[in-house]
């Protein structure tokens, strides 16, 4: 099959950065952020930052995208003129996206459309697009590269250190005891996603410092493991630090084939607040 015919459908919740979306044929369905006083299309009517500014005063419930919105997305694809959808999309243990891809592939019998459940979050979720569409793009045939995005989604890890665990709390991703308990210690857990694609914790550390420099370890241990691989840095309206941690991660694994900063979706924002710091290490296989 001729690759220039496939396109890639993510969630807004993969973070995949707006200059893939421009390069690569890489289409986006949102998720949806609710307030009482309206529904919001994640990135597109609402930032990052609008969501930070009101979590003091309403912490908002967030949705997956409606089966129109996906349905929609289709019917552009095909009208594109492809013929073929490889959907990408963020951790079915987290969220209904996926199965809702799955849902409404059912039914566009004009189409074929293949459904990868990355497991994870963020762009530790978005980067398997990203990774595909490069594939695709050097003319590998969709079956190579359906092959090699599942190898990458099972060798890669994202982890994170959020600046408080209230919101994880509110959001039922943690127990609200242990939100209570980490915030009088001080204890700062490093979360990660486990095999099922659930938010775990992968480690507990005392402080914001102790839990950076945990991150820059962790992602140090994971790149000896790979001969070529990129680098990544998660922040959540804290761009000035996830800069600051990615020039470290450049000079402690100077080997990288690249090195990307990624700010997490409003969506991702309202379960983890402002202050997120996350590394990824994606490894990339010849």
């Amino acid at each position: 099959m001729n690759n220039k015919r496939v396109a890639i459908l993510v969630d807004s919740g993969c973070d995949v950065p707006k200059e893939y979306q421009e390069r690569y044929p890489i289409y986006q369905v949102s998720l949806k952020i609710i307030y009482r006083d309206g529904e919001y299309l994640d990135g597109v009517t609402i930032s990052p930052q609008e969501v930070y500014d009101r979590l003091e005063t309403e912490v908002p419930k967030t949705a997956q995208p409606s089966l129109e919105a996906i349905a929609e997305q289709f019917k552009k694809i095909r009208g594109d003129g492809f013929n073929t959808v490889l959907c990408v999309g963020i951790s079915s243990g987290l969220s209904g996206t996926i199965n809702a891809m799955r849902l409404v592939a059912q039914e566009a019998n004009d189409l074929e459309i293949h459904v990868l459940d990355t497991l994870s979050i963020g762009i530790g979720a978005g980067i398997h697009a990203m990774y595909a569409a490069e594939l695709l793009d050097q003319g590998l045939p969709l079956d190579e590269v359906l092959e090699k995005v599942k190898d990458s989604i099972a060798n890669t890890r994202i982890y994170y250190e959020v600046a408080t665990l209230e919101y994880l709390a509110k959001g039922g991703r943690i127990g609200k005891v242990s939100a209570m308990l980490g915030s009088l210690l001080k204890i700062k857990p490093i979360i990660t996603c486990n095999e099922e694609g659930q938010y775990v914790v992968a480690k507990k550390v005392r402080g914001h410092v102790a839990a950076l420099a945990t991150l820059v370890r962790l992602a140090m241990d994971e790149a000896k493991k790979w001969a070529h691989y990129r680098v990544i840095v998660a922040h959540g309206g804290a761009k000035e630090e996830g800069t600051r941690i990615l020039e470290e991660l450049k000079r402690r694994i100077p080997n990288a084939v690249d090195y990307i900063l990624s700010q997490i979706s409003p969506a991702l924002g309202v379960h983890t607040g402002p202050g997120l710091i996350g590394v990824c290490v994606h490894p990339i296989h010849s």
